[in-house]
């Protein structure tokens, strides 16, 4: 017995010895280990976005950020922009101010303008009111330049959709101020003379809105099939002109 136990004790001597030798850790020493070094590992970081604008520039070359802007500064900076947008449509050119930064502000001010000043003014009749009429111009004002702008990106056309829309709404401008000379020519006599006026001013504005369209518009299409999208332009802004031609009241 007194050898066997020897013999135990010796072997366990030998095991030590050689891991000793070997330099493996025991597994409790890796645990230990891999704790110890979780804790001296840094979590603080900034979280970045690949590509996100203001990465790699300098804090004075970051982009202003409107949320601290005052709200005079910034319905002041819409109006401008809005007026610089009509400006490019009495004085249409090749321009891609009107298209980079669209917007649908104008196109509303002016669709509400034509609805009310085309509202009939009787108020003795409750059932003509003027509600249809007002609703009859706003469906005819966007629901004829969603079909046109739908035709438009059919045919080809590399212009978006709501830039199409934008275009559409601004070039009303003409319209909307013969509609307002029309209104003026009223207050007068109801004679020949006065008609004529009328139609001839209608005409220049219809005139003056489908080339302006056109001139951005057509930019964006492709050339065999330029005929095509204007025809639907024509369509849209001769029926937006008849409204304002047969506008009696």
């Amino acid at each position: 017995m007194a050898d066997v136990e020897f013999q135990q004790n010796a072997h366990e001597k030998k095991e030590n010895a050689s891991e000793t030798d070997t330099g493996h850790p025991k597994p409790e020493d890796l645990k230990t280990h891999d704790t110890t070094h979780l804790n001296d590992v840094s979590l603080e970081g900034d979280i970045t976005v690949p590509g996100a604008p203001g990465q790699g520039e300098d804090e004075d070359e970051e982009q202003p950020s409107t949320l601290d802007e005052p709200v005079r500064e910034t319905v002041m900076r819409d109006l401008k922009a809005v007026g610089n947008k009509f400006f490019h449509v009495l004085y249409p050119k090749q321009s891609r101010a009107l298209l980079q930064e669209w917007d649908l502000w104008g196109p509303l001010i002016l669709c509400v303008i034509l609805a009310m000043l085309l509202q009939s003014s009787d108020t003795v009749d409750k059932v003509n009111d003027g509600g249809p009429e007002f609703a009859e111009v706003f469906v005819i004002y966007w629901v004829g330049a969603v079909v046109v702008t739908l035709n438009t990106k059919l045919l080809g056309g590399s212009i978006s959709f709501f830039q199409s829309i934008c275009v559409l709404g601004y070039c009303a401008l003409p319209l909307t101020l013969a509609l307002i000379v029309c209104k003026l020519i009223l207050l007068g006599p109801h004679t020949t003379a006065m008609f004529t006026v009328r139609c001839v001013t209608v005409l220049v504005a219809f005139l003056w809105s489908t080339f302006a369209s056109t001139a951005f518009l057509t930019e964006y299409q492709l050339p065999n099939r330029k005929a095509l999208a204007i025809y639907p332009i024509f369509l849209f802004y001769f029926v937006l002109s008849w409204l304002v031609v047969s506008h009696q009241s």
